[in-house]
């Protein structure tokens, strides 16, 4: 019995071991507030609507920021040649639709 339970607690050791990395904090919220963010996100818990509104926010502010990448280079190449590369394929059961050359984008 004593040899079963040394090889459990051995295999046990040997598995990886994940590190979720978490901070406890205590913070100062407006109840209203929160109870509305609860409702609208569904969340069950206090973590998860501040976390889930945590990461809209950062989500957000990343897509106001795109506009300042306009007009910086960010990709290099001819997107009509590479539509030919790899054209798309009809759906089966229906007739390919072919557009004009100024239809297309």
């Amino acid at each position: 019995m004593q040899l079963s339970w040394s090889r459990e607690i051995r295999a046990l050791a040997e598995q990886p071991r994940y590190t979720i990395h978490m901070k406890r904090t205590n913070l100062m919220l407006d109840e209203q507030l929160l109870e509305s963010v609860m409702r609208e996100l569904g969340a069950k818990t206090y973590s998860a609507a501040v976390n889930h509104s945590l990461a809209e926010l950062l989500r957000v502010r990343k897509i106001q920021r795109l506009p300042t990448l306009y007009g910086k280079v960010l990709w290099e190449g001819d997107l009509a040649e590479m539509r030919e590369d790899n054209p798309r394929k009809p759906k089966s059961g229906t007739a390919a639709r072919k557009r004009s050359p100024a239809s297309v984008r």
